[in-house]
């Protein structure tokens, strides 16, 4: 009998892969599309032989439900499809009402039976079953012929030990690794392209996320404080909700100002930003700090000035973007949903007290130099003292 309940074939990807830990990865994928479909009432998530089946009721968007699981990190398609017992003439006859809705709803006019014999006990082998079934719909359905090679609608058939499943659309997924299956790692979030982008990149390998911004109040408004919490939410939405922790760089850079060297402003606020993320992250149970720098990009993002800044830090640093074009990490902001927030023109921390010339290969010597006449730990002591800490939920 037809279940009462939608029917979702979630395929895992490279969760697949993973050997003698897949029982777990694929434990902590359920968990999540769990937590992902929490707000809806009465939905099942069981994993099966490889798959993951959840069954919703049928008075919730089928759409709407797809796109909530292709969100979650690890899941390569869905597929909706339709559960009925695994007899031939229960299939064909599921197999031809499938087919004369798609004809209403689409128009198609040929098709083609792609079966799979998931239980090798069943009598009837693959190929027979295509034939079967396809011989069925072309009975039941009088306005469809086949078609082997460009058919308008590929019919799959997959049966099962106790059930069988039919459907003809895969939808895709992120793919990657379950949140929680990699630790957690900070995050330096600005209001520009690329961090968020980074976030996402390493939430999608399974690492949970926090996040540190930096503002420059009052020469940076409010504005563009919320522009980076609007951000944060985008990301919170493929991540789930997470902390960032907001902190006032300006004394920082008032004092940097007053007693270095101008062209050596930029590289030497991006040490104290590493230097404050450092201890936030060692607070907050984070593994390592993340950023969206991308080699050459800008003068704090030169190979010399990278390694300059990473001797500021005793923690990994993780750059996901690091060798990427532009173009390609502004096609992924596009596609996650950050790139129109991105590109509101409100000014960030960076943009204070830029220097004319800035140094592009810095010595670390000479900058050591610089950072020594300043009080560098009362000047980190003070900031991650006052850091506001919020929780960012989900955008709606």
């Amino acid at each position: 009998m037809m279940n009462e309940k939608n029917t979702f074939i979630v395929r895992c990807g490279e969760v697949a892969l993973k050997g003698l830990n897949k029982p777990y990865f694929e434990r902590m994928l359920v968990d999540r599309i769990k937590r992902a479909l929490k707000k809806y009432d009465n939905v099942e998530v069981k994993r099966n032989e490889g798959l993951i089946f959840v069954k919703a009721p049928v008075d919730l968007d089928s759409d709407l439900i797809a796109g909530e699981i292709s969100r979650v990190f690890g899941v390569a398609s869905i597929s909706p499809a339709i559960e009925v017992d695994s007899e031939l003439d229960e299939i064909g006859k599921a197999a031809v009402g499938y087919m004369n809705d798609l004809i209403e709803k689409k128009g198609i006019k040929t098709f083609k039976i792609d079966a799979k014999r998931a239980d090798k006990s069943f009598p009837v082998k693959s190929p027979d079953i295509a034939r079967t079934i396809g011989a069925k719909v072309l009975i039941g359905c009088k306005a469809l012929k086949v078609d082997v090679h460009v058919p308008d609608c590929l019919l799959f058939v997959d049966v099962r030990k106790d059930k069988s499943y039919i459907y003809e659309q895969k939808i895709m997924g992120y793919g990657g690794l379950p949140l929680g299956t990699n630790g957690k790692g900070m995050i330096l979030l600005s209001g520009g392209i690329d961090s968020p982008v980074a976030a996402w990149m390493m939430a999608k390998r399974g690492m949970l996320i926090e996040a540190v911004h930096f503002h420059s109040y009052p020469y940076t408004s409010e504005r563009a404080q919320e522009k980076t919490v609007d951000l944060a939410r985008i990301v919170a939405g493929y991540c789930g909700r997470f902390k960032m922790h907001v902190i006032n760089l300006l004394p920082i850079q008032e004092s940097i100002v007053t007693n270095c060297p101008e062209e050596e402003t930029t590289i030497l606020v991006r040490r104290f930003m590493m230097k404050i993320a450092e201890k936030v992250a060692a607070q907050t149970d984070c593994c390592m700090l993340i950023t969206g720098e991308n080699l050459g990009q800008v003068a704090s993002q030169t190979a010399e000035a990278l390694v300059v800044t990473d001797h500021s830090v005793q923690m990994p640093v993780m750059r996901p973007l690091i060798a990427m074009d532009k173009i390609d990490i502004m096609d992924i902001a596009k596609n996650i949903g950050t790139y129109e927030t991105s590109i509101l023109p409100y000014e960030d921390c960076c943009t204070v007290f830029l220097p004319k010339h800035p140094v592009t290969k810095p010595k670390l010597e000479k900058i050591l130099a610089s950072e020594s006449r300043l009080d560098v730990e009362k000047l980190i002591d003070d900031a991650v003292a006052s850091k506001e800490t919020v929780t960012i939920y989900p955008a709606d």
